[in-house]
């Protein structure tokens, strides 16, 4: 995994600075160390980064801990307690929901992990006003480069959240749980409910230049030519050229994944290849161009190289689609048809479309679909745009990144506004449901992060004995 090839890394970086005197000699009374507990027990002087903690065969670096305390530091988060001891404690947490989701053969789709990176550049970008150029000089990162490097940090995400999910997917709430809870809370305790919408969307897609499509094709075909003739390999042509950077430093490999994990069209081509020594035909999919090559096939997976290309939109398509939404807003207002006769009929968001536009939020914590939003949940380019806008009220026509990563024109209606309100049993009976829930779902998770403990190897850095933690045994 990405944590333990940084700390093989680490560790023999370092082995140049260590005297031969300040290696540790291993008997065989001695209980056998990890690399990681070789790390650990160093001196200072003589580690390039420092294990700060280990669970199981996996480490937390001090770099892990820095990189997070200044994106909560970016993004305004507030830790609970001191931040030096919650969170390191929060990454391990962390690695023992990934090291079960892994155990669980818990997947995550390409589609999520991409609007998973795309809601996070658009959050960042949001509070910097929109500016590219300062989000990055202060990331002193390209924007590819943070896409590059959000790709594994949201499939993990990802992972933890389907893992959370399963671990609570027994828990129930009944009518009479919540009244039971309702009325046992003070009148001042009462949770608050913050502004809650309904959206209904249009999208359309900037219609792509023929030319630039036979651009890309040509690419891939020049790529094909150059594998089959021995000039070079898919792998170095993936990491050079490859526009799907989570699997392009890679060499283009994606690793074992089931037909469900991918999109329809590359899994239909990447299923039915026999031959590791050949290369597929184009392949068109939601994210763009693809040529694959196999890897393995193993059971019910299949592990795949491949190199994507996307065309590029011209501003001339995202002026054309802008003007034709805006007017077929000017048309509705007009009431020749419907917001919701457009949606189903000339919208190209296939999510939305057979729903009359109704956008649908998931709750991570539950699984439960629902129309209504609160603003923080809605894509940025959707909120921005909603938050002064009127019930019944169409917008102008904007511009966004879809949750497949693609560039899109969209106008919206807002339906409904529920604004901020202390919580009532009769008017917010849905939410008191969640208020319950939520909280016997996090007793079930906290219950079983403290069992996880007891059964797996846990060591830290003495610096850490003084912390207050969430979670009790990490020192045995």
């Amino acid at each position: 995994m990405k944590t333990t090839r940084n700390l093989i890394v680490a560790f023999f970086v370092a082995l140049p600075f260590m005297s031969i005197a300040s290696i540790p000699h291993v008997s065989k009374a001695m209980p056998r160390q990890t690399p990681a507990d070789s790390v650990l027990s160093a001196p200072q002087h003589a580690v390039i980064d420092e294990v700060i903690w280990v669970v199981g065969d996996e480490a937390v670096l001090k770099s892990d801990v820095e990189a997070m305390r200044m994106q909560a530091a970016m993004e305004g988060v507030k830790w609970n307690g001191d931040p030096d001891c919650t969170i390191p404690e929060q990454i391990a947490v962390n690695k023992l929901f990934l090291h079960q989701a892994d155990i669980d053969s818990i997947e995550v789709t390409e589609a999520d992990v991409a609007q998973e990176v795309e809601q996070q550049i658009s959050y960042w970008l949001e509070m910097v006003d929109g500016s590219r150029e300062r989000l990055e000089e202060y990331k002193h990162q390209t924007i590819s480069q943070m896409r590059q490097e959000l790709r594994q940090e949201m499939r993990d995400r990802r992972k933890i959240q389907k893992m959370k999910m399963k671990l609570v997917e027994d828990i129930s709430v009944t009518p009479a749980d919540v009244r039971r809870y309702f009325s046992s809370l003070p009148q001042d305790s009462l949770p608050y409910v913050p502004t809650e919408v309904e959206v209904q969307i249009v999208t359309l897609t900037p219609r792509i230049d023929p030319e630039e499509i036979n651009r890309v094709k040509d690419e891939l075909r020049e790529y094909t030519e150059r594998v089959t003739k021995g000039e070079t390999t898919f792998q170095a042509l993936a990491r050079l050229y490859s526009e799907d950077p989570g699997s392009a430093r890679q060499g283009g490999e994606l690793g074992l994944m089931g037909r469900a994990t991918l999109d329809p069209a590359f899994a239909a081509v990447a299923f039915n290849l026999t031959d590791p020594k050949k290369i597929s035909k184009i392949v068109e999919s939601e994210f763009g161009f693809h040529i694959i090559q196999l890897v393995e096939k193993r059971g019910d997976k299949v592990n795949v190289r491949h190199i994507l290309k996307k065309p590029v939109v011209s501003d001339e398509a995202i002026e054309k689609a802008i003007g034709r939404l805006d007017s077929i807003a000017v048309d509705i207002r007009k009431e020749q048809f419907s917001f919701e006769e457009a949606a189903s009929l000339l919208s190209d968001d296939k999510d939305t479309r057979n729903n009359k536009g109704l956008m649908s939020n998931t709750n991570m914590q539950t699984g439960r679909i629902s129309s209504k939003f609160q603003m923080q949940d809605l894509p940025q380019e959707v909120a921005k745009v909603v938050d002064t806008m009127q019930v019944g009220q169409i917008s102008r026509a904007f511009q966004m990144i879809n949750q497949r990563g693609k560039t899109v024109c969209a106008i919206v209606k807002l339906k409904n506004r529920v604004d901020g309100h202390k919580a009532s049993i009769t008017e917010d009976f849905q939410v008191m449901k969640d208020v319950v829930l939520n909280k016997r779902n996090e007793e079930r998770i906290h219950q079983w992060v403290v069992d996880k403990i007891k059964s797996v190897y846990t060591r830290l850095n003495d610096n850490y004995r003084d912390c207050k933690f969430e979670y009790e045994g990490w020192f045995k």
